[in-house]
């Protein structure tokens, strides 16, 4: 399942299902480019004449090269600000293809180095060169958005195990899935709903079958004034909703 993922909308904008064996690359070559957007991705969308789409539209991709991806340092650039959210970075240079084949890009590259905090470093490789290091790094922490909305998927929309076994079955749970998902973020957004994604599914699967007003679905039911009101004593224990 491909999926590219608008932050900002905090919802997929597009959605394609295709056997294992395509390659991510080929997906993302079909997906209309947008003006001045950024495209972040990860390693398996290494195609450099689609980088090179993206350049040519005015857009901006930030991705991870490949480990036998050989590069030149034409230049370093001074470094601001080091230190973000969870992460530190290391270096920032100006690169270019070491290969003197077809391996060309006609544009100017930006390679940064960034540690985490766990220790670990992960090297970047954009076109942006206007962005500060530190917020370009940002960007990309900021792609784990769209790995947690698989794992939310496989976890609250019962995609762990698949109905059928053909590929119209497949895709049919899929798209179910996709289409709750995107409802459940509409209807947090348009009531405005401050509590957990996992929370309000969970509140909205338990209240399928009940009046509920969705705005008001983390709050305890009202009371029916027919019913005789509990007497206990104010000093007594008594639960509520949290």
């Amino acid at each position: 399942m491909h999926v590219v993922f608008d932050p900002k909308a905090d919802c997929p904008g597009i959605l394609d299902i295709t056997d294992a064996n395509v390659n991510d690359a080929q997906i993302g070559r079909t997906v209309t480019i947008e003006q001045g957007a950024t495209y972040v991705f990860d390693k398996g969308y290494c195609h450099y004449g689609w980088w090179t789409a993206i350049a040519d539209q005015g857009a901006v991709f930030l991705t991870r090269p490949k480990t036998n991806m050989r590069l030149d340092v034409v230049g370093e650039r001074p470094i601001a600000l080091a230190q973000g959210d969870d992460f530190t970075v290391l270096q920032d240079t100006e690169v270019r293809f070491a290969s003197k084949g077809d391996s060309t890009l006609p544009m100017r590259l930006r390679r940064l180095v960034v540690q985490r905090t766990d220790g670990k470093t992960i090297t970047l490789l954009t076109n942006d060169l206007e962005r500060a290091a530190v917020d370009i790094a940002a960007l990309y922490k900021a792609r784990w958005q769209i790995e947690l909305l698989f794992r939310w998927i496989k976890q609250h929309l019962h995609i762990r195990r698949f109905l059928g076994n053909n590929d119209n079955a497949i895709r049919l749970q899929l798209f179910a899935a996709m289409i709750a998902y995107a409802l459940l973020r509409i209807a947090a957004r348009s009531h405005r709903i401050k509590i957990s994604i996992l929370r309000f599914t969970d509140l909205v699967a338990l209240c399928l079958f009940e009046r509920r007003h969705i705005g008001a679905i983390d709050k305890p039911p009202p009371v029916n004034p027919s019913r005789p009101q509990c007497q206990n004593s104010q000093n007594q224990l008594s639960l509520s909703y949290a």
